[in-house]
Formats: structure tokens, C-alpha cells, sequence
């Protein structure tokens, strides 16, 4: 992950200060992915890493000022040489494991991360899903670590053409050239981390990976180097020893302290950043410190740690698809021996041969294998994504077949009063395992939807022209998955439907624990507007569902549930002040209490499917909404609970009558939702005539 031990402060020697500093970086970040329950913030080690590489790189570029265009090309050159070989080599084996140990429902998924893991954009790729509430549901891909070689690649490729233009500026105005470097490395670190804070209190699921947010962490050891360069400033052997240490307790508290609730990177990120920085400053060569960061096994796991980065996470991913689904203590071990094992072999056999063979890869060489392993890295990926169209084209003929025949056991009609349908236990099913993911309500492909920060009022209609009964149909994502059901009855009874759906937020008059302030604020400002729309008679019915996945303000989950219930009693009070007649549906069960994805589930348990189910007391769980709308006992507010078209006794099954329920580990897939229609319309009915 970090740059090679070739490397140094100086050309007579290797600093075993910065190697011992790669082991604990790279074992923060291992065993915060084992263990993340008691290492919350051993992510951290990625930002040691880049402080690391940001020191190293400067001063390299320092002792070789880059004054070409062919400068930049030789530098880049050797930066292909020392990452691309050992990336492309573990990025393949992962696409490759990942097809014959992965479920179906994640080919898609792991294929197109690997293209942008190839081609170091995938950082930017997963800034995008961080803030999609429904791919918080997705299974990890196996490259996803990747991130962080993407921001490293990318700093790679300005940091040297900054160097170049500041050493030109120097030149022709006769400037000190460290002078003129510190100062322009000083206002791009200032300025990103001026960024970093504003983005991470704005949105810091996205700002975690963006580059701009991270380029002063390595700027910072950029900064560093410019001031030891040629021993510009130097310590004495006990004060360094004291700064080197106080570095490792500062990386040492935040793995401790933060966790993943923790808003990173931000000025929350100084303290892991400028820990490493002292470590590096304070030179702990000799003394206690020193000794220990010399220790034999030390040196080695620095040695391989680029390797580690790399084999850690696919391997974490991919072993639970071999042994069931869990990792226990022995399937842990495993991993971090298998881990060291593939990375001791990826060094010695691919790392150290392309680094040392010069005369073979020369300029033209190394970027005809950059660009080579690049497009075999995509061709494979593409092979697969080619694969999983293929597959889906079929699943939609299938599942339009399923849709137009006359089957009395189909969805949740094989759980309708008197059916004698027997349960589903085998497949195939509809929509196909990797069908199900997109198999969402029309909410989605039309863009009805208002997402964080709520700064507007989305809105979609779906009606016949000559519309007799016009609803609305309000609240967050479990709200919009009853969508299908209304087209349907809509298509037969000439209904109006008019959505109001959002993101996560929920229609309360108390605040939810969003992760910015922006969003607590506007969440409530949407549910106001939302009121203001549909009071009164201006719907000839409003229906709503709700689910809580954020705890109430300055609660955590577990306690919410009070809150949560007295916010809903409190708008549900607004719309009985104005006579709106509401109908609220009972949420769903959530497999997510149990289990992973359903469609997941589904693809690796198509022989038994009964493995997809789950108790209906753990997934039928309370609902805040329907026992608010309880106590307020007011006539113009109906409550309709379908759980039987959900649970078999005392059983929830993923697929009832052939059709899989969920589009992940909560939502119904629009197939289902369909099915539901008949049962939906006598509660639509009698609330419409109250």
C-alpha cells in the first residue's frame, strides 16, 4: 500500500523506524477487519500508511526534482513497477474466487469494482454508493479495500507535477527552493484540510473516500520531508525517542477510542496523522522504541505489509462463503496465516522481480504493462458482467412468464384464507437471486424520491386520466415498496396516486441522530411540508408506512423506541386536527434482524429455503407508527396489518409461492409487492368510506 523500503531518508540506509511504522499499520487495519467490535478504530492504520507514503514520495522527489516531462514519466514509471504488478495479480485471483465461491446476487457488484480498482477510481465509486441508503444493504465487495490505493495513486499522480511547477516558480524568481516548496505543500495541505472538515460535518459517509479530503494527510509527511531533508532539522536522540512515542500513543488511542460512528476523516483524523508524522520526525532508531520497531518479525510484516493490504480483505470476504457464513476464531486464524503466507510469496516472486529488473522494463516496457494488465483486469470483469446480463435477460423472461400465467399459488396468494399452497422449499424462484437486487418499485427507475440533505418535495404520480379516488402515499422507503401494490389497484379501480417519499426520514415532530445537522434539520422541515400538502381534504386518503433505521436525537437504537412513538403520535395528532383520513400499514418483517440479504441467501440456498427464513418474534418486530395511531384511538386514522401474506405460524419465510419477498434485507421486491395488491384494496376500501 505504501511505497517500497527502496526508499529512504538517506541513500546509505533503511529506516527501521518506518518499516516497524508499515507493521503497525497495516496490523491496525487487519485486525480492525477481524475484529472490529475491539479495534473500533484501527482504520486509522490507513492514514499512518499515508503519511508514510506522502513523507517518502516528497523526499524522493526532493533528492530527484522532477524538471521534464520524462522526469514524471521515469517517476511514474517506477510507481508501476513497485504497485501495479502485485494489484493486478490479486485483483484477478479475487474476480476469479469471488465467481466460484460468491453468490450470483454479488458478480455484478465485484466485477465493476474491479474495473474501477484497476483503473484506481474506486474511491470515487464508492463515495457515490456510501450515501445510497439502500447499498448501505449490499454485501462488501472483495476489492472495496482498494479505496485507498486509488487516493495513494491518484496523489502520485499530482504530487510530482506540483513538485515540477514549484520547482520552475523557484527558478525563475531565484527563490530558496524549500522555501518554495514548503509554502505551496503548506496552503494544498491547509486547503484540503479545511476541506476535509467542511465535507466530513456536511456528509462524511462520501468524505471518508474522496481524495480531496485525504491529499493533506499526505501532505502532511510531504511537509515533514521538506523539513528533514539533508537534515534541515534534526533531534536529539532522547527528545526524538520522546516524540516517536508520544506518536505511537496518540495512533495507539485513536485505534482504542474512535469507531466507526466516529465523523472521519475531518480534524478527528489530526490525531492518528500527526501521531505517525512525530513517529517518523522522532527517528526511534535507538532506545526501547527503537529496538522493538527493529525486532526481526517487525521488520518482515513492514516488508510485506503492501502484500498484506492487498490479501487481507478478499480473503475476509470470500472465506464466509466457503464455511457457511461465519468466521470464528479458527476461520480468523486462518486468514491471517493464509494472509502472510500469499503475501510472503507475492513479495518475493512478483513485488522484488519487477523492482529489480531495470534493463527489462524499461519507460516503454512498464507502461505497455501498465496498460496491458489494465485492460486484461477489465476484460475479465467485462466477461463477467457480460455473464450476469445473460443470466438476467433470462431471469426477466421468466419472470414476465411467471407474471402473465394463472398460477392460484403465486405470491401471497399461496397464503390467502383457504389456499392449500405448499410452502416454497426449493427453486427456481422470481425474480431470479440476481434479479431480485433491481426488482424495485417504480420509485426508483422514475427518481420519486427525495434524498439527504431533504432540501426539497419530490414528488411522482401514476394515475388514469379520469381518476376517481385520489391517495397519497407518504413516509420513507417502507412506504415506497407498497408502491406496486397501489399501481395495481390503481390500473383496476382508476385511482390517483401521488407519492411522497423519502430517504430514511421519517414523518415525526421529533428529530432523528443523523450524522450532520443539516439533515436532523431538514428531515423535519420535509416532514412539515409533507403535512402541509396532504392535511385536510386535499387526498381522499393518505397512506403510510414507516421503518426506523436511525435512533431518535441523543438516543442510540435501543432506546429510541419511546421517542420514536411519541414523534409519530405527534404529527398523527396534526393530521386529526385536520380531518385527514389516514391509513397506516403495519411494517413488514425485517430480515435483516437475523440474517444478511435475502436475495443473497436465496442464490446460495436454492435447494433449501428453508435456510431463508426466519423466527417471526425476531423479524416481526415492534411498530412505533401502529402503536401511536393505538393511542390516539382517533376515527379518521386506520391501521392495516398484513403480516399473514408474510409469516407462516411462526415463521417468516424470503420466498412465499415461488416469488422472492425482499430486494435485500428489508425492502419487498416489486414482484411481490404486486401479489399484495388483492389483499390491500379491502383496508383502502373501508378507510376510504370511514
Amino acid at each position: 500500500m505504501a511505497e517500497s523500503r527502496g526508499n529512504r531518508v538517506k541513500i546509505s540506509g533503511l529506516r527501521t523506524d518506518i518499516q516497524g511504522l508499515r507493521a503497525i499499520a497495516v496490523s491496525l487495519v487487519l485486525f480492525f477487519h477481524l475484529w472490529p467490535n475491539r479495534l473500533g478504530g484501527g482504520y486509522v492504520g490507513v492514514d499512518v500508511f499515508f503519511v508514510i507514503s506522502g513523507f517518502l514520495i516528497t523526499l524522493h522527489l526532493l533528492s530527484r526534482p522532477p524538471a521534464s516531462g520524462h522526469d514524471l514519466a521515469t517517476f511514474w514509471s517506477r510507481r508501476v513497477k513497485r504497485l501495479l504488478p502485485a494489484s493486478f495479480l490479486v485483483l484477478s485471483c479475487t474476480l476469479i474466487a469471488s465467481r466460484l465461491v460468491a453468490p450470483a446476487t454479488q458478480w455484478q457488484n465485484t466485477a465493476i469494482e474491479t474495473i474501477t480498482s484497476a483503473l484506481y477510481v474506486q474511491n470515487w465509486r464508492l463515495a457515490n454508493s456510501s450515501v445510497d441508503y439502500l447499498a448501505a444493504d449490499n454485501a462488501p465487495s472483495p476489492v472495496q479495500h482498494f479505496w485507498s490505493l486509488s487516493v495513494e495513486e491518484q496523489f502520485y499522480l499530482v504530487w510530482p507535477v506540483l513538485i515540477l511547477v514549484l520547482a520552475w516558480i523557484t527558478h525563475k524568481r531565484g527563490w530558496s527552493l524549500m522555501a518554495t516548496i514548503g509554502a505551496g505543500l503548506s496552503v494544498l495541505v491547509l486547503s484540503s484540510l479545511a476541506y476535509s472538515i467542511y465535507a466530513t460535518a456536511l456528509e462524511p459517509a462520501s468524505a471518508y473516500f474522496i481524495t480531496p479530503t485525504r491529499m493533506w494527510e499526505l501532505g502532511i509527511g510531504g511537509l515533514l520531508a521538506v523539513l528533514v531533508f539533508r537534515d534541515r532539522v534534526t533531534l536529539s536522540p532522547r527528545v526524538g525517542s520522546a516524540v516517536a512515542w508520544a506518536g505511537v500513543v496518540a495512533i495507539a488511542v485513536t485505534a482504542l477510542v474512535y469507531t466507526s460512528a466516529t465523523p472521519f476523516p475531518g480534524w478527528q483524523a489530526l490525531l492518528p496523522v500527526m501521531g505517525a508524522a512525530a513517529v517518523i520526525f522522532g527517528r526511534p532508531e535507538q532506545g526501547t522504541l527503537g529496538r522493538l520497531l527493529a525486532l526481526r518479525p517487525v521488520q518482515r510484516l513492514g516488508d510485506i505489509s503492501y502484500s498484506v493490504y492487498l490479501w487481507h480483505w478478499p480473503l475476509i470476504i470470500l472465506v464466509p462463503n466457503v464455511n457457511g457464513g461465519h468466521l470464528g476464531r479458527l476461520d480468523k486464524a486462518f486468514i491471517i496465516v493464509l494472509t502472510l503466507a500469499l503475501s510472503s510469496a507475492t513479495k518475493r516472486f512478483v513485488e522484488d522481480p519487477v523492482r529489480a529488473s531495470n534493463k527489462r522494463f524499461t519507460l516503454p516496457r512498464t507502461y505497455r504493462f501498465a496498460a496491458v494488465g489494465m485492460v486484461v483486469v477489465v476484460a475479465i470483469s467485462a466477461i463477467q458482467l457480460f455473464e450476469v446480463d445473460r443470466y438476467q435477460a433470462q431471469a426477466a423472461e421468466q419472470l414476465e412468464q411467471a407474471l402473465s400465467g394463472d398460477n392460484p399459488c403465486f405470491g401471497a396468494a399461496s397464503l390467502a384464507p383457504g389456499s392449500n399452497c405448499l410452502p416454497t422449499r426449493k427453486g427456481p424462484v422470481v425474480p431470479s437471486a440476481a434479479e431480485a437486487a433491481n426488482d424495485k418499485s417504480d420509485a426508483y427507475t422514475d427518481n420519486c424520491w427525495e434524498y439527504p440533505p431533504f432540501t426539497g418535495t419530490k414528488t411522482c404520480t401514476y394515475s388514469d386520466e379520469e381518476s376517481d379516488v385520489s391517495i397519497a402515499l407518504v413516509g420513507n422507503s417502507h412506504a415506497g415498496h407498497w408502491l406496486p401494490a397501489l399501481q395495481e389497484l390503481a390500473k383496476t379501480y382508476r385511482w390517483k396516486i401521488t407519492t411522497y417519499i423519502a430517504s430514511e426520514c421519517t414523518l415525526s415532530t421529533s428529530a432523528m441522530e443523523w450524522n450532520t445537522d443539516e439533515k436532523r434539520r431538514n428531515c423535519l422541515a420535509w416532514s412539515q411540508r409533507v403535512l402541509e400538502r396532504t392535511q385536510g381534504k386535499q387526498f381522499d386518503l393518505v397512506i403510510t408506512a414507516e421503518r426506523n433505521s436511525e435512533p431518535a436525537k441523543g438516543e442510540t437504537l435501543a432506546t429510541s423506541y419511546d421517542t420514536w412513538e411519541a414523534g409519530y403520535l405527534g404529527f398523527l395528532k396534526l393530521w386529526e386536527a385536520s380531518a385527514t383520513p389516514v391509513l397506516i400499514l403495519r411494517d413488514n418483517p425485517l430480515p435483516g434482524a437475523s440474517m444478511g440479504s435475502v436475495p443473497d441467501c436465496v442464490a446460495e440456498n436454492e435447494d433449501d429455503l428453508r435456510v431463508c427464513s426466519g423466527a417471526k418474534e425476531v423479524w416481526l418486530t415492534p411498530d412505533p407508527l401502529v402503536d401511536a395511531a393505538k393511542e390516539l384511538n382517533s376515527g379518521s386514522i386506520a391501521v392495516a396489518d398484513l403480516t399473514r401474506y408474510f409469516c407462516i405460524g411462526d415463521r417468516c419465510p424470503g420466498v412465499i409461492g415461488g416469488v422472492i419477498v425482499y430486494f435485500d434485507r428489508s425492502h419487498l421486491t416489486k414482484t411481490y409487492g404486486r401479489t399484495l395488491a388483492p389483499y390491500l384494496y379491502d383496508p383502502i376500501l373501508t378507510a376510504l368510506n370511514r
